[in-house]
């Protein structure tokens, strides 16, 4: 089968590799329906394939300063895609059928094989090139589709989660908080960059539920009655279910609907205990019980920021993982000023000596 006639063959590059020149020059009048580039140094060849774009490469096996084999191993270091043909001399001085496919060599042919035959695969390898092509034109278009996709709910739960912080002054950009607070931990944990971004969404969302909590619930300055408790205990269940039709939540879900999980098992919904609750629940949990004690609410004051940190040393493996909470408690100390400057708020502190007495 040819290639489309609607695609001109003179479109596509081809780089010709070879330390003897009368061989590039056969290849040129073989192949003068193409756009041919052709080569005697290997090395040269590296440099161009690194500067240029070309879509299928002839490659001669046995050449001097470097073999086709090792041409093809610095090229892939930097170039996984382009088509390569080896040439040799003799089948009996290809390269092992092991390297082959370990660089990804499509194919090789034999120098004295008919030209028919070399042209056949010249022009195979060039329609596998053309259909990758539109696979990937297809792949992109697919991407795009989903980002905006993504965009469109991330935009929908975000007018949601500003809602929620909407409903009760004194939760003001609580969600933001948790977030930055959550990912200060993670990156203090080492944990992948991609990682991170789950666990920055996971404390924007962490409290969305609360949007099917009744504002009097929320707003309430005194003591909430057992039945207030319960309807409040719902909201990480609430929040599941708000997020769980959409598959781009689906990493965020775990986070969203544990963050009230306790170390030792007392919490909610779930009542998971210790490393079953997922990792990235443990630390919004932290982050959100930080932030809560920090912050004015309805019923009381602010925390002072070492009455916050103490609470979470003392609540250590009861409430709190205990490794988490060390590596918490170091990094806002150590990055308070910066913490201020990037949330724009100021801590409560202790005396100088409550300070002293919380570092023993």
């Amino acid at each position: 089968m040819r290639l489309k006639d609607s695609i001109q063959k003179e479109n596509y590059k081809i780089l010709v590799v070879d330390d003897e020149q009368g061989i590039i020059d056969s290849l040129k009048i073989f192949l003068n329906h193409y756009n041919i580039t052709g080569v005697t140094d290997p090395l040269k060849a590296i440099e161009l394939v690194r500067n240029e774009h070309f879509d299928l490469m002839l490659l001669d096996f046995l050449m001097m300063p470097m073999h086709g084999d090792k041409v093809v191993e610095e090229i892939r270091k930097f170039n996984k895609n382009l088509y390569i043909l080896l040439l040799t001399g003799h089948k009996d001085l290809a390269p092992p059928l092991e390297t082959i496919k370990r660089l990804d060599i499509q194919g090789y042919c034999e120098k004295s094989d008919k030209i028919d035959q070399l042209l056949l695969l010249v022009e195979s390898g060039l329609k596998s090139v053309e259909q990758m092509k539109i696979i990937s034109d297809i792949n992109q278009k697919l991407e795009n589709a989903y980002a905006d996709l993504k965009s469109a709910y991330k935009g929908t739960m975000e007018s949601l989660r500003l809602a929620v912080d909407a409903k009760d002054s004194y939760t003001k950009n609580h969600s933001d908080r948790v977030s930055y607070y959550s990912v200060l931990l993670a990156k203090a944990l080492g944990l992948p960059a991609e990682e991170i971004e789950l666990i920055r969404d996971g404390g924007l969302f962490h409290d969305i539920g609360k949007i099917g909590i009744p504002d009097a619930i929320l707003q309430k300055a005194g003591k909430l009655t057992d039945e207030e408790y319960h309807d409040i205990k719902n909201h990480p269940s609430i929040g599941e279910h708000i997020l769980q039709p959409a598959k781009i939540f689906d990493n965020i879900i775990p986070m969203v609907k544990h963050h009230h999980e306790r170390y030792d098992g007392r919490g909610y919904p779930s009542g998971l205990k210790g490393e079953d609750i997922p990792l990235n629940a443990r630390i919004v949990c932290i982050a959100d019980s930080f932030d809560a004690m920090t912050s004015d609410r309805s019923y009381r004051p602010r925390f002072t920021l070492y009455k916050a940190l103490d609470e979470l040393k003392a609540c250590k493996g009861t409430q709190f993982d205990p490794t988490l909470v060390d590596l918490f408690v170091d990094e806002i100390i150590k990055n308070k000023e910066k913490i201020e400057k990037d949330l724009n708020i100021v801590f409560v502190e202790r005396l100088n000596d409550e300070y002293a007495e919380f570092k023993n």
